[in-house]
């Protein structure tokens, strides 16, 4: 059997605090990664493995995705553990985009929450099939069954009970094993021996029911089960598995296991399944972009022999200098080949090729197709294609998101100043939704993100590792700016001081654009602009849709229409037009009612029922608007749509109304209007500070 035929590159991924880096630290411990498992607020002093940051280990969350690769009974498997924090986003699509396979670990109490949702629409993008793992069936209020209604309502996929819990909360003992009919217990220190016993008789006829709908849902997939099924004949188990392999793959069924990861309960099964159900490399299609053809797709061949094609997903910066993950869709190298980047159009030798486990490394010689490894030293971004010299192709990159929050940071002292420019260098590097840059009026360093959590850690980092004392400003939130009726604009650009002159006239009209930032429309009849002028004039009018005049922000929405003209035989040039367009631009821009958006934020909160006045309170009083609120026994979770601008330090006031008890998230939604009376308000701030 191939390497590849027995790989497995898999994530988890799932809402925050479901236990995905508990699992991931049980599954460690399983496949002799580890020989003792620690806890992931750190209570021993060691912190979870795969939560490798200071900050992780003390803030009991995961920043940074981390890969590692273990083996489960002789397959190598590739693992991925994720956060949950939309903040972090970006760690999640760039393990999605690299992995065959996903385990979406759910609360048995929680269910599917809101970034269970956003986690789901996430792998849908990447078509990433997914086993559903219920983990905390050990804690009080735990309902496996809800859980795997609300993947069937919430998130519209088609679930399957693949396994039973033998008892809930305190009495979580083990599961029942639908596929084999048996009960499975975890016995030992650290439940290290799985032990197989019939199923307890008052859980027969459950198992006996959940049973026949899992065969009901499997004879889709096998002609051959559905008759034997429809006979009432005894099914195969081999039978049984190859239907479920089949419907994981198409992504047509999600098998849903059980345990509690924190009373090592189901974890062995689980990997189990990894392995049984999960695509090998070779078992997922993926594609290739043909640079020299305009960008026709290529398919991809698990084919060692063939020429390597390799993804750059994630990229970090240790003590010995640039380590970058890489993903191989094809081929496979050797220390000293020589690889090509496709976007710097540079050649470069592999030297240190590494397999990771969390941040301690191993040297390896060369690397297979389907593997996840990492090279050393080599300058690239994230998102780069490599591969041999002569082939152009290109894998597509990842989505990210355009940041919605921005902070003025200074440095304390000249020494300070050396760290923090070293430290904004890296992690705009890492990560794609972290930018800086220095604003032109205020002088000032500006650093963008995708929530406040997400500066937070990046300023705590610089703090830290680099030790750059900074100083950080008031939030500013990244508002737009947009017109709202039609204005004509008739402007002509006349300049003659000696030499030749500056001459152009654009007539034409803006006008609101319903989908889309900006639009340009040429109706120039008879030559009025000569050709040669109109992408000059387009280029104006980017240029003026960069920076509006009530805040400075950008402008969006815009369609602008050109349908008259003059140009001068001598004095017209491409920068003339440019010029103006500009000018045309700022003579419509005030008539046709400009207006400001803001971002606006979807916002989930949970918490227990007797605070929910409380919650719709504080919501209600950040201009936000209630969309849905449900209650769940003694849970609510409440989902509304709110002003970033009035999100700001929204967690501390949360924890006082709720005695620590409620937790929220949020993720961006929109741009909307901003009422009138705020708006004022703010083109009156921005025009004391010009």
């Amino acid at each position: 059997m191939s390497l590849e035929k027995k790989l497995r590159n898999i994530g988890i991924s799932a809402h925050i605090d479901s236990g995905k880096t508990t699992l991931s630290e049980r599954i460690l411990f399983y496949c002799n990664k580890i020989h003792a498992i620690h806890e992931v607020r750190g209570k021993d002093g060691v912190g979870a493995t795969m939560d490798s940051m200071e900050l992780e280990k003390e803030r009991g969350i995961t920043i940074a995705s981390a890969a590692t690769s273990v083996d489960w009974k002789g397959t190598p498997i590739n693992l991925i553990d994720t956060p949950g924090h939309v903040d972090f986003t970006v760690e999640v699509e760039r393990a999605l985009r690299v992995l065959d396979g996903a385990v979406l670990v759910l609360c048995s109490v929680g269910g599917v929450q809101s970034q269970s949702i956003t986690v789901d629409r996430q792998l849908k993008r990447y078509n990433v099939p997914r086993l559903a793992f219920i983990n905390k069936c050990d804690r009080t209020g735990a309902n496996p069954y809800k859980v795997k209604e609300q993947l069937v309502e919430k998130l519209g996929l088609n679930a399957v009970m693949a396994q039973i819990p033998i008892g809930l909360e305190d009495k979580h003992i083990g599961v029942v094993d639908l596929v084999k009919m048996k009960a499975v217990y975890f016995e030992g220190n650290d439940g290290l021996d799985v032990v197989e016993r019939d199923i307890p008789a008052e859980l027969k006829e459950e198992a006996d029911k959940k049973r026949e709908e899992l065969l009901d849902a499997l004879s889709m997939f096998s002609d051959e089960l559905a008759e034997l099924y429809l006979d009432g004949k005894e099914i195969p188990e081999k039978m049984l598995r190859n239907a479920m392999r089949k419907g994981v793959i198409s992504r047509e069924i999600v098998p849903v296991f059980m345990g509690s990861a924190y009373k090592n309960k189901g974890v062995q099964t689980l990997l189990d399944a990894v392995l049984q159900y999960l695509p090998a490399p070779e078992d997922v299609n993926n594609f290739v972009l043909d640079l020299d053809d305009n960008e026709k797709e290529v398919p991809l061949k698990s084919d060692p022999s063939a020429p390597p094609v390799l993804l750059a997903f994630k990229l970090e910066d240790g003590q010995y200098g640039q380590l970058t993950y890489i993903r191989i869709y094809q081929g496979s190298i050797k220390k000293g080949d020589e690889l090509y980047n496709t976007r710097t159009r540079k050649k470069f030798k592999v030297g240190r090729l590494i397999r990771m486990h969390s941040n301690n490394m191993e040297d390896i010689s060369e690397a297979d197709c389907g593997d996840i490894v990492a090279l050393f030293g080599i300058d690239c971004a994230s998102g780069d294609t490599f591969t041999r010299p002569g082939f152009n192709y290109s894998l597509t990159s990842m989505y990210v998101p355009d940041p919605v929050i921005s902070l003025s940071i200074e440095a304390v002292d000249k020494k300070s100043a050396d760290n923090m420019s070293k430290a904004l260098n890296r992690f705009s590097k890492e990560d794609p939704t972290f930018r800086s840059y220095v604003d032109d009026e205020s002088n000032q360093t500006i650093i963008q993100g995708m929530g406040e959590l997400h500066l937070d850690v990046y300023v705590e980092r610089m703090k830290r590792e680099y030790k750059a004392e900074v100083k950080t400003g008031m939030p500013q939130v990244a508002y737009r700016e947009t017109i709202s009726k039609r204005a004509d604009f008739d402007y002509t650009h006349k300049k003659q001081s000696g030499g030749s002159g500056q001459y152009g006239k654009i007539v034409g009209w803006v006008e609101p654009l319903a989908e889309g930032v900006y639009e340009f429309v040429n109706e120039i009849k008879g030559g009025k602009i000569p050709t040669e002028y109109i992408p000059a004039c387009d280029k104006g009018f980017r240029a003026a849709v960069k920076k509006g005049t009530l805040l400075g922000f950008p402008i969006v929405g815009v369609k602008v229409t050109i349908n008259d003209g003059q140009s001068h035989s001598v004095d017209s040039s491409d920068m003339a037009f440019q010029s103006a367009a500009i000018g045309a631009f700022r003579q419509a821009y005030p008539k046709a009612a400009p207006e400001i958006l803001e971002p606006v934020m979807k916002v989930s909160v949970e918490g227990p029922s007797e605070f929910q006045g409380n919650i719709f309170g504080s919501l209600n009083q950040r201009r936000g608007v209630i969309v849905s609120s449900v209650e769940d026994g003694n849970n609510s979770q409440v989902e509304a749509e709110v002003p970033l601008s009035e999100m700001f330090g929204y967690s501390t006031t949360l924890r006082s109304l709720t005695q620590g008890k409620a937790e929220f998230t949020m993720e961006f939604l929109k741009y909307g209007r901003v009422p009138k009376n705020i708006a004022e308000e703010l083109i009156k701030k921005y025009q004391e500070k010009k």
